[in-house]
């Protein structure tokens, strides 16, 4: 119990040190200017795949707070009515803002190893646009276990005759398939982001406290917002881009303090 409290502390002053409270607000606001980037593109692959656009927005709703879904499924029409093409021709640079946010992080990463950027900016950018698609990877993968994932283990379980088996696992694991990805992705952003060469393992404190603190946050701040936070009533229309702004300033805490855990426990293994 004590060495917990130690190194919650060692951490906690890590965390004040580096001024992680304010970086947070920086990433919610490059987190609000890559969010619909990030989706658009993200819909222009619907035509290629069994998935439809209230599976891509059901996982965003899963943990966004109400009014916040709101708000991104409005503009989100709005951009997609107006210019249908848009992404046909414009990729590139949607792909680009896309990463905007990714970029924040890995520069925030840098600070909590202090480490210099050497990475020349094309090569940091282009990390940026790769973690991009790789995050839209997982997420696609996310989207398609549920539609390939039960049709393919019927059909192999069937050929032992333990279809009726399998059902009953499926539905005992399937609620576990969206925090897997989430780990997935932070554990890629611990161990890719950093200009700091390490091993996948040293990625893993990190990436557990922001899978778990991620979900909690972002269902505590949900059940606030729709029982108790009455935001609408004190600001107004701009209520919902207020409680928007709020759930990713609570998402850059958690992402810079799993990337403050990290560091601290990559210095302590070093210096032991």
């Amino acid at each position: 119990m004590g060495e917990v409290i130690t190194v919650t502390k060692k951490i906690a002053q890590k965390i004040k040190q580096d001024d992680v409270f304010d970086l947070a607000a920086q990433l919610a606001y490059y987190f609000l200017l890559s969010i619909f980037p990030l989706i658009i593109f993200m819909m222009t692959l619907l035509p290629y795949l069994p998935i439809t656009k209230e599976d891509l927005l059901g996982i965003i709703e899963t943990f966004a707070p109400g009014d916040s879904m709101n708000i991104i499924e409005s503009n989100l029409d709005q951009i997609l009515s107006k210019n249908g093409t848009l992404l046909s021709f414009g990729i590139i640079a949607t792909i680009w803002s896309a990463s905007n946010g990714l970029n924040a992080i890995v520069k925030a990463f840098n600070k909590a190893y202090n480490v210099e950027e050497t990475r020349s900016f094309i090569v940091a950018r282009a990390m940026s646009v790769v973690l991009t698609l790789a995050m839209i990877a997982v997420v696609v993968i996310a989207l398609l276990l549920p539609v390939f994932g039960e049709q393919i283990g019927v059909f192999l379980f069937s050929q032992f005759n333990l279809s009726d088996e399998f059902m009953a696992v499926w539905r005992a694991i399937r609620f576990l398939v969206t925090p897997v990805i989430l780990f997935i992705v932070f554990l890629a952003l611990y161990w890719f982001a950093p200009n700091k060469k390490m091993k996948c393992v040293s990625a893993i404190p990190g990436a557990v406290f922001a899978t778990i603190g991620w979900v909690a946050a972002s269902f505590g701040f949900s059940y606030y917002v729709g029982n108790f936070g009455n935001y609408s009533a004190t600001y107004g229309s701009i209520g919902a881009i207020i409680i928007t702004m709020i759930w990713f300033y609570l998402t850059g805490i958690i992402i810079m303090i799993g990337g403050e855990i990290n560091a601290y426990y990559t210095e302590k293994n070093k210096n032991c």
